[in-house]
């Protein structure tokens, strides 16, 4: 059997990690009841685990648990946050603002919203991939009711100054939601100190389970209204409706313990292996890192490489790692990624980009073997490219 090639496409998902796997074995067989039981021992089990997770969570981004809204990931979450919002608040206005460089899961649901008669404004980046305040504040119109920028971005990396965004809608009386589903466990956050309202969390992207999220939902200050997107028992205080998953909750919470814990230690060692790899690739020239060069989150490396095609690049290289050339969602449409090309990338460019993952269980014999495989690839790329031409 052929050797696998090396994992570093830790954007798209992650391995879950031993001790969150340990966590949530018993649910899966021993304490396997229905947290809405409450007339026996089995529900009261469930239940008790599902409180204490939904304490993790509020505590890791300083919320109450009562604020937490359990979803089957990032993505319904986004589309509970900003449908929900519209349905509720479309009285007091259909006018809300996005950027042009969101993921999906937030970009599909406002098209949605526009065929029902929603305005939509999708604000343009920077060449470093980050918005201009100054946009942001042109953009706000009295029926604003809603601005939703990601915290992190899931292809280029790129950390939005969301403190900075929250405190601007705060002050226009404008509900503020992130999708924090690449951040979480990697850069802190604080719903109070930066002023978030609603924030969408996954757990696969942190060494924990897929199929579980949440939604963070302000209950004071202002109190955010939601209509639930999906009916069916009233669970989670009537916003989300849907049998409990247990286990997936016990190992979210697990696994958002333990990015926390070692968040300082994880980040640095990531850091120095991200950089590792960018020095080697750099040597060879014609080689642009896309997005910030320093506000990304730590193991982000996408470059665009010049001098070669896109697609035989990525051939070139999956034999010996497993990288992304855009976000996994949208990675089987044969289309320039919208991220690149907000930030000005051209076609050409923007298909010849790979985006690194690096993550919590490589090593740096792994960042040499994939460095000395790249370089080797696009030499030889580039030297096919000079004999057609």
């Amino acid at each position: 059997m052929s050797q696998r090639p090396i994992y570093l496409d830790n954007h798209a998902t992650t391995p879950l990690d031993k001790r969150v796997l340990d966590a949530m074995l018993p649910y899966f067989t021993e304490q396997f009841g229905n947290a809405a039981s409450i007339n026996h021992v089995y529900g009261w089990e469930a239940e008790a685990a599902v409180k204490q997770s939904r304490e993790t969570l509020a505590a890791a981004i300083n919320a109450s648990p009562e604020e937490i809204v359990f979803t089957s990931g990032a993505s319904e979450a986004n589309n509970l946050a900003i449908k929900g919002i519209a349905e509720a608040y479309f009285n007091k206005g259909k006018h809300i603002i996005t950027v042009k460089t969101e993921h999906n899961a937030i970009l599909d649901p406002c098209h949605y919203l526009e065929k029902l008669g929603f305005d939509i404004t999708f604000l343009p980046v920077k060449s470093d991939g980050t918005i201009d305040i100054g946009d942001l504040i042109g953009a706000i119109r009295s029926e604003t009711i809603l601005v939703s920028v990601m915290a992190a971005n899931n292809e280029i990396g790129v950390i939005q100054p969301i403190e900075e965004i929250a405190a601007i809608c705060r002050g226009n009386d404008i509900l503020f939601h992130t999708d924090a589903a690449q951040a979480i466990g990697k850069i802190p956050l604080d719903v109070e100190e930066m002023n978030i309202d609603l924030m969408s969390l996954t757990a696969h992207k942190i060494y924990g389970p897929k199929g579980i999220g949440a939604l963070y939902v302000r209950r004071n200050k202002p109190r955010v209204q939601l209509a639930p997107q999906m009916h069916g028992g009233g669970h989670e205080r009537g916003m989300r409706s849907g049998t409990l998953y247990v286990p997936q909750i016990v190992g979210f919470a697990k696994a958002v313990e333990i990015s926390l814990a070692e968040m300082e230690e994880e980040t640095a060692r990531v850091v120095s292996l991200r950089q590792r790899l960018w020095e080697q690739l750099e040597s060879i020239g014609s080689i642009y890192i896309n997005g910030h060069p320093t506000k990304r989150l730590p193991g982000n490396l996408n470059i665009s490489v010049g001098g070669v095609d896109g697609q035989a690049l990525l051939l070139g290289l999956q034999t010996a790692a497993a990288v992304s050339s855009g976000s996994a969602c949208t990675s089987a449409k044969i289309s320039p990624s919208h991220v690149l090309a907000a930030i000005g990338r051209s076609d050409k460019l923007a298909y010849a980009s790979i985006r690194f993952g690096i993550g919590r269980f490589n090593t740096t014999e792994e960042i040499d073997a994939v460095a000395k495989h790249s370089i080797e690839t696009i030499q030889s790329l580039r030297q096919a490219q000079k004999v057609m031409s």
